[in-house]
């Protein structure tokens, strides 16, 4: 074991690990575009982004080259009571690529945070006016983050069991599925009746962690309309689904019914740095206009605004305004398609998906487990011999790559998906 290795081992509690029975972590030392690099010399490919995050690659010059000069102007300045160019101008940029009901930017630190603030933004939308609202309708199978609202929105079980006693009250409806569009829309019309609902939470098109668990723009849009029908506030996850994944770029852009509040993180400095928004829409921020002080939205972070962060999403912004990576994003996508015409088919496949550069290979697993099958510790393991990092969830192996991904690297994904399923299948 290396001395890097050691020390971690003695000192680093790693997230979503089990310390007493994984293996030692992956000793990453350097990276640049869709390659890791170890300590050892072994070369990996990135297939899912660094937690699908770095959705340029590592190490891209524009980027790295806007947060350097922000570094020689301003660092860090607190932002209650203070503002900065590069903070103003990522707010006005951000508006400028939402729908336009969308038009007051809150800043925080990742995603989970982002989610939080749009809860705390919805339960005070409705006290503010004295009309308070407690219910929240979300979906089967969500994940929303790891703070405590977020958890109390996101699918209860193995992800957040000792947590139970301190959740608020949440309502869920059944993922949505072609035979069941119809029983759920009358059973959210039923709910949001009762007047009680302050908001519907949902991310939008795609589930990331219930195994990347896709639904159609045509179901959202009716929920959407159900819920504006009876003025519950609707709240899009766009914390992973954001940033091209889904092939636009906001998986919004395919919805005609619009969000009051979206949520953003992940890929919005490119995965170089921490950030997460909070957008409303004007109607929802003007409820926290008023002379009382109690009324304003009393929240905020150390490093809310964070210069650095948001030159890093302006860079961001600028790069998807190059024809090239959008041409990269419809290239992945057809790569994908290609690949589940040849995969789908299998005895090994229980199901192949994909929307846009999200690919997904659910697999079947005789234990019937889901996020804590067995196959994943061992695709993980087959995977990284090949030269790739690859972290399914459960039995559902998928791929979320950088915009610079070749084809050629792709195809290496493609194949070694191919030939641990071939590895499952001569196993039964």
């Amino acid at each position: 074991m290396s001395d890097l290795l050691k020390r971690d081992q003695k000192y680093v509690w790693h997230p979503f690990t089990q310390m007493q029975t994984s293996p030692a972590p992956l000793p990453i030392v350097r990276a640049k575009d869709a390659v890791l690099y170890a300590e050892d010399g072994s070369e990996y490919i990135d297939c899912n982004s660094s937690w699908w995050v770095n959705i340029h690659g590592h190490g891209n010059e524009h980027i790295s080259k806007a947060v350097t000069k922000q570094l020689e102007t301003l660092d860090h300045i607190i932002f209650a009571g203070v503002t900065h160019p590069v903070g103003v101008e990522l707010a006005e940029r951000i508006v400028a690529v939402l729908p336009p009901n969308l038009t007051r930017v809150f800043f925080s630190d990742d995603g989970s945070t982002s989610v939080e603030v749009a809860l705390k933004m919805v339960f005070q939308y409705w006290f503010n006016q004295g009309l308070p609202r407690h219910r929240i309708l979300a979906l089967d199978g969500a994940y929303h983050g790891d703070t405590f609202g977020a958890m109390s929105v996101g699918q209860r079980d193995y992800f957040n069991a000792p947590f139970e006693q301190f959740f608020f009250d949440v309502d869920f409806l059944q993922f949505p599925v072609e035979s069941n569009h119809v029983e759920l829309l009358s059973k959210a019309e039923s709910l949001f009746k009762t007047n009680e609902f302050a908001a519907l939470i949902v991310e939008p098109l795609v589930q990331g962690s219930a195994g990347m668990r896709m639904y159609s723009a045509t179901f959202l849009d009716e929920l959407t309309t159900l819920a504006h029908k009876y003025r519950v506030k609707v709240i899009f996850d766009e914390v992973m689904t954001g940033w091209g994944r889904t092939g636009t770029l906001f998986a919004l852009d395919q919805c005609a019914e619009k969000p009051d509040i979206v949520c953003l993180s992940k890929g919005l400095t490119g995965g170089v740095l921490p950030l997460g928004l909070t957008v409303a829409s004007d109607e929802i921020y003007e409820a926290f206009l008023s002379d009382e002080k109690v009324k304003a939205l009393l929240h905020g972070h150390s490093f809310t605004g964070n210069p650095l962060c948001c030159a890093a999403a302006l860079a961001n912004l600028d790069l998807f305004e190059l024809p090239v990576t959008f041409d990269n994003i419809a290239r992945i996508t057809q790569q994908h398609t290609l690949f589940i015409d040849k995969i789908q088919s299998h005895i090994g496949v229980l199901d192949a998906r994909q929307h846009g550069t999200i690919l997904a290979i659910e697999l079947k697993d005789p234990s019937g487990r889901a996020y804590f099958s067995n196959i994943r510790d061992v695709a993980y393991a087959f995977f990284l011999e090949r030269g790739l990092l690859i972290r399914p969830c459960g039995n559902v192996v998928f791929l979320n790559p950088p915009y610079c991904i070749s084809n050629a690297q792709l195809d290496l994904a493609y194949q070694a998906i191919h030939a641990f399923i071939d590895t499952l299948s001569v196993a039964d």
